[in-house]
């Protein structure tokens, strides 16, 4: 540069060669050398530092301008892009501290209620309304950014955010309020569309709970030749009752690369397992799938694969593997879902109600069918007396989480929150499973002692249910003191989506 007359120094460097030295520097530092100049801020964004981009952040009106100034700068060039969205659940503001269904009978579509019910159910409701219209900005923010993106590999969005249900059908006056004549919505659907049209190179697609995103039609967006490129796709619907579903086994067909799959459970069809195991389809190696009580409720199960298809599947693909998340599913309908030639590998169950919480029978059930494959048990019930607290050793002979380490020798992961676990069934579970249970989370109040054990003033019960259960699994434990610490046990939504990304991406 010297040579040829021109401007020597740190500042004057190509953009290139101080992308790559940055490229060495870890993002802490990279931000503290971008301060130095305009030039070296603007390397700071160099396509060469970002070839991936994972966001998640907060839906509020704060978090906005962060998100535009990032996707600003990364959208047109970004490789893989990975975007959460998280806000409070609707119920939190429509029935929740004085809302509706807290005592009160207070409407906030109607305004009928009581004095300060309805003023506080107001405020709720006002509440919600706001963060939806912050969600739907930013999601156009997101795919306006990306639109003309056509190096784009991957792309994941989530987004758990809830639409009330009135009387078991979606009402539409929550979203006519904050966009009453549709445009919004119309316009994220056609971004959506126009970038699965401009993508040339796109490997992955994954959209999680994102509200009014992909309709029926969103893929036939794709051209042929970017579909047979797919190597995971994943559509989960938002929890609205009625939708149509996403993806048809005639479109699925287009697909003959996808190594991994997530769907809802109830579109998940027989049709669709005769599409994945024929022989033009390469081996299907990972299939998550969620099983809502509202998909059950207004989706029928009768079109579910039965156990040749299942042993097609399994022929066709001696690696496959199967991940299930049940919400609030009745003993009854998991008796005809759990198939015994499923190569289940994770199970979480998640309940909201007594009459939906796991029994016993499912359990012994689990880990008689599922002993080879079976890595990873979840059980989680939310309510909030512990006098609710289902015991699954009840009336037997022996506790069927103890028969499920006994059998389950592959078994890697247990976690349990709102069933009675006996302290001395917790210690042969760690005993069994020794240093191959490599986590093993139970919540405080889930463990119960007996009565003998607490007889005894010299020993303290729970120092030594915690020492013995250290001992057998080879490593310090504890109870789960805080649950909100722990994701598995509060955002069931967020757990199971990253998990089944990480799930899928362990090929």
């Amino acid at each position: 540069m010297a040579l040829c007359r021109q401007a020597v120094g740190a500042q004057s460097l190509p953009s290139e060669l101080i992308a790559h030295i940055f490229s060495f520097l870890p993002a802490p530092d990279r931000l503290r050398a971008s301060a130095s100049c305009s030039h070296w801020r603007e390397c700071l964004f160099h396509p060469a530092l970002w070839p991936q981009l994972r966001i998640c952040l907060q839906v509020s009106q704060a978090e906005q301008p962060r998100l535009e100034f990032l996707m600003r700068k990364c959208g047109r060039f970004v490789r893989e892009l990975h975007v959460e969205f998280a806000a409070p659940a609707a119920e939190d503001y429509l029935s929740g501290g004085g809302g509706p269904g807290d005592g009160g009978d207070a409407d906030p579509g109607t305004g009928t209620g009581t004095g300060g019910e309805e003023v506080q159910a107001l405020q709720f409701f006002t509440h919600w309304l706001e963060e939806l219209r912050t969600y739907l900005e930013m999601v156009l923010c997101v795919l306006v950014s990306i639109r003309n993106n056509r190096n784009l590999q991957k792309l994941s969005l989530f987004g758990d955010m809830s639409v009330p249900q009135q009387q078991g059908n979606l009402s539409n006056t929550y979203l006519s309020k904050v966009d009453p004549d549709g445009k919004k919505i119309k316009q994220i659907r056609q971004l959506f569309e126009e970038i699965l049209s401009n993508s040339r190179r796109l490997k992955w697609l994954s959209c999680g709970f994102q509200l009014e995103i992909v309709t029926p039609t969103s893929l036939s967006s794709l051209s042929n030749s970017t579909a047979r490129t797919m190597e995971h796709l994943s559509l989960l619907d938002s929890n609205i009752p009625g939708h149509s579903t996403l993806i048809t086994a005639v479109e699925l067909e287009r697909f003959v690369n996808l190594c991994s799959l997530a769907l809802d459970f109830c579109d998940f069809t027989a049709e669709m397992a005769g599409v994945l195991s024929h022989s033009n389809h390469v081996p299907l190696q990972r299939l998550s799938l969620l099983v809502r009580d509202v998909s059950v409720m207004h989706k029928s199960l009768d079109n579910m694969p039965n156990d040749e298809h299942w042993e097609a599947l399994s022929r066709r693909s001696p690696s496959l593997r199967v991940y299930i998340m049940a919400f609030d599913i009745m003993t009854e309908d998991m008796l005809k879902i759990l198939k015994p030639s499923i190569p289940l590998e994770r199970i979480h169950f998640d309940s909201c109600w007594c009459f939906t919480a796991v029994s016993g029978a499912i359990v012994d059930l689990i880990s008689r069918q599922y002993d080879k494959f079976l890595t990873h048990f979840i059980l989680t019930n939310d309510v909030l007396d512990t006098s609710d607290f289902v015991d699954l050793s009840d009336n037997r002979n022996e506790d069927p989480l103890v028969l499920l380490a006994w059998r389950c020798t592959k078994l890697s992961l247990l976690a349990i929150h709102g069933y009675t676990v006996w302290a001395h069934n917790l210690i042969a579970i760690a005993r069994l499973r020794g240093s191959n249970l490599k986590v093993l989370e139970v919540t405080e109040e889930s463990i119960d002692f007996d009565p003998d054990e607490l007889v005894d003033q010299d020993v303290d019960p729970v120092h030594n249910l915690t020492e013995k259960v250290s001992l057998g699994l080879g490593q310090p434990w504890h109870r789960v003191m805080d649950n909100e610490s722990f994701s598995v046990f509060t955002e069931t939504n967020r757990h199971f989506y990253r998990e089944m990304q990480s799930f899928s991406e362990d090929i």
